[in-house]
């Protein structure tokens, strides 16, 4: 993990606006994005992809957008609507979230939940921070998954365990890969 920070954080201010916008165009592009109500997000932290544009883009679409809440006792995630991106306030582990009252994803199959890397292999499995909150909640997720990194943290493979769970597609700034079940 510490290498792929670094990796990371090694990117130039100019250069990361330049492939997260190039990430957030591809996003937008894909079909599952297209024909979803809902599109799950998450907040920025660090160097991880800013997915700004994403967010903007479905509410004018007329797409519903949510951000995940932790709960940090129980281990678990869950998403929560927002109408507008400053409803988002500083929540836990300083990510910003929705309020803990803001109405809650129901769970339906037209959603595009959009899951941050460190980064990810062909197959479709991610390095994250290690918690396995997304892990944990892709069980129970019935729409697409999409996984994002940049292009040079995309790899042949890498090491998973029997919990971890894979994305449907990865999303880098040079490609689309698309991962088979």
């Amino acid at each position: 993990r510490a290498i792929y920070r670094a990796l990371r954080a090694s990117v130039s201010k100019e250069d990361k606006l330049s492939l997260d916008r190039t990430i957030c165009d591809k996003i937008c592009s894909l079909a599952s994005f297209r024909f979803a109500n809902t599109v799950l997000l998450y907040s920025p932290i660090g160097s991880e992809i800013d997915l700004t544009p994403v967010a903007i883009r479905a509410l004018e679409l007329g797409k519903k957008i949510a951000f995940p809440i932790c709960d940090t006792e129980r281990r678990v995630m869950t998403f929560k609507y927002v109408s507008t991106l400053d409803e988002l306030k500083v929540g836990s582990y300083s990510i910003p979230e929705p309020d803990k009252d803001s109405p809650a994803f129901a769970g339906e199959q037209n959603a595009l939940c959009i899951v941050p890397a460190l980064a990810s292999d062909e197959q479709g499995f991610r390095l994250g921070y290690g918690k396995g909150y997304y892990d944990r909640y892709m069980v129970r997720f019935t729409g697409v998954s999409a996984g994002i990194c940049y292009s040079n943290e995309l790899k042949p493979f890498l090491y998973h365990g029997r919990y971890d769970r894979h994305v449907d597609v990865v999303v880098t700034d040079k490609r689309i890969k698309t991962c088979n079940k």
